[in-house]
């Protein structure tokens, strides 16, 4: 039987700069393998990034990357950027599918979703507490 380890979060704030996806993947990398959280490593990396780096793309401030534990070996990860607008494989209703093959853009999202166990967005309206724009989030557990 595999003990459950109490619930743990981490937030990083993170500057508009392009090395953020870097800095957010090396942080969720170190952090997963201190609560011995290893086996979602690969997957929790390709979805902080994408995140963040649509953060990075789409705003123009900085942006806030939480990593949270939860029942049963999931792991939410979720990124909050000044950008109110949900990007639309996000977005409500069913996507149109990936983009193009010649498309320039939408393909991390895309993925994302693909390989995400779970996942949504809200917009954040609270000016006063500088929490403005969306929280994009997305979850992925231990198999079994």
């Amino acid at each position: 039987m595999a003990t459950v380890s109490p619930p743990w979060a981490y937030t990083l704030q993170l500057p508009h700069d392009p090395r953020a996806p870097r800095i957010a993947r090396t942080t969720l990398r170190a952090v997963l393998r201190t609560h011995g959280m290893t086996e979602l490593a690969d997957t929790a990396e390709l979805l902080a990034s994408e995140l963040v780096t649509n953060a990075h793309r789409y705003s123009d401030g900085p942006y806030m990357l939480r990593l949270r534990a939860m029942e049963y070996g999931r792991l939410r990860v979720s990124v909050w950027d000044s950008n109110p607008d949900i990007p639309a494989p996000f977005g409500d209703g069913v996507p149109s599918g990936p983009p193009g093959d010649l498309a320039e853009r939408g393909r991390g999202l895309h993925l994302v979703r693909l390989c995400a166990d779970n996942w949504g967005a809200y917009r954040l309206g609270d000016a006063v507490s500088g929490r403005a724009g969306k929280l994009l989030w997305v979850e992925c557990d231990r198999h079994a």
